[in-house]
């Protein structure tokens, strides 16, 4: 495996999700939160802050490398970004116009609940299709830096949890939706 090649595909990869929720974003004229509180402010520069890490990560030789010969390891972490890529991408293009940014935690007006695509299995592709994004983003950078994923899941499982008790209360259908589904992992979790 040409370290180079998986180098720009990784790359690619994260620019190519940052394109899509660009592109959505602005087709669907979502317009900026005005109302922005440091809690907001500090959640968009952790976001950007771990973007630009790994971003420079990806660049440099392996950080904390894991093993001294770890073709299997990149082809299976190269497997698992391409994952968690597809299904946070596709998960985001069937949410449409019924997503909202992460650090607004709302309800837009004329919100409805999908339940369909992978929205018919689980709740959050989008968070499970990140988490896996990442993890195999790690992999195959040969990074012990995939340690950071323990710390990352609980935060996007309380994250869900929260936003879920939030669409309770004011997305009608939803509560009946989230009885029918699971959260990350369809059939298990």
């Amino acid at each position: 495996m040409n370290l180079i090649a998986l180098k720009l595909y990784l790359l690619a990869g994260l620019i190519a999700h940052k394109a899509v929720w660009e592109y959505l974003r602005v087709r669907s004229g979502a317009k900026p939160v005005e109302n922005r509180t440091a809690g907001i402010s500090l959640v968009k520069a952790v976001k950007i802050l771990i973007l630009l890490g790994i971003i420079v990560q990806t660049l440099l030789p392996d950080v904390f490398p894991i093993l001294s010969e770890p073709y299997w390891l990149r082809a299976a972490g190269t497997a698992v970004f391409t994952v968690g890529l597809a299904v946070a991408i596709l998960g985001r293009i069937q949410l449409g116009d019924n997503w909202a940014n992460i650090e607004t935690g709302q309800v837009l007006e004329e919100q409805q609940v999908v339940s369909r695509g992978l929205y018919g299995y689980v709740r959050h592709p989008i968070y499970t299709g990140d988490v896996l994004l990442l993890l195999g983003l790690e992999l195959a950078l040969n990074s012990w830096l995939v340690l950071g994923i323990l710390f990352l899941a609980p935060v996007v499982f309380f994250k869900a949890v929260k936003e879920e008790e939030m669409l309770v209360r004011e997305l009608p259908g939803y509560d009946s939706y989230r009885a029918r589904t699971k959260r990350f992992v369809p059939y298990l979790i």
